[in-house]
């Protein structure tokens, strides 16, 4: 009888322990892996053919650390900062006159609101701002010296959204898309435009604790 109690204590114990620990998560970190999607950009005055610059669709990974700051049930609001690393953007244009590619980095803290935070699938919406840069290649297309400039610095501006799907305890799978609004790496060439959007999609994990 006793014995039973004791048993019936330990696992009512137990039980406040996990609900407590699972209350006080509030913290999480996340890493997704993707590609990073740019649209053409035609070049004034071009005598070539084709007379746009063109971009693959680099291989890129973010990792991305957030703290929960409200939980409402229905809702909540996380502070994040994604860090986003796009490895390789080539480049291709009719003439021998831009880089060959350049690899960039953006940091933008943002706000995240989480629908049905608690749900095996919650739904979200992110919003903010930062800092970017472009590492333009030593190099043009065709492997000659590149004479503009490298290393250029740009403010950005963060819009994503995304969906977490809980599937075991604290761990999610995390699917997100977000754009990052930002000015141009040096390309050597005139497109008519400042600034352009950098759009990452892609795949991972969320780790809560």
């Amino acid at each position: 009888m006793w014995g039973s109690r004791l048993a019936r204590g330990m696992l009512l114990l137990l039980a406040m322990l996990i609900s407590a620990a699972a209350l006080a998560q509030k913290n999480e970190v996340s890493g997704l892996i993707g590609r990073t999607f740019i649209a053409d950009h035609g070049i004034k005055g071009a005598t070539f053919f084709p007379n746009f610059v063109s971009s693959g669709n680099g291989l890129t990974f973010e990792g991305n650390y957030a703290r929960r700051i409200k939980d409402k049930g229905f809702y909540a609001l996380s502070l994040e900062v994604p860090v986003v690393i796009n490895i390789d953007e080539d480049l291709n244009t009719g003439a021998n006159l831009i880089p060959k590619d350049y690899k960039s980095y953006f940091i933008t803290p943002s706000a995240r609101v989480n629908v049905f935070p608690r749900s095996v699938l919650s739904p979200w919406a992110s919003l903010g701002g930062g800092y970017g840069r472009f590492n333009e290649s030593s190099t043009l297309n065709e492997d000659t010296p590149n004479p503009g400039s490298r290393g250029t610095s740009t403010g950005l501006l963060q819009i994503g959204i995304g969906l977490d799907v809980r599937f075991m305890g604290q761990l999610s799978a995390r699917l997100a898309a977000r754009d990052f609004y930002s000015g141009l790496p040096a390309l050597n060439v005139d497109i008519g435009k400042s600034r352009q959007h950098n759009i990452f999609v892609g795949g991972g994990l969320m780790y809560r604790f």
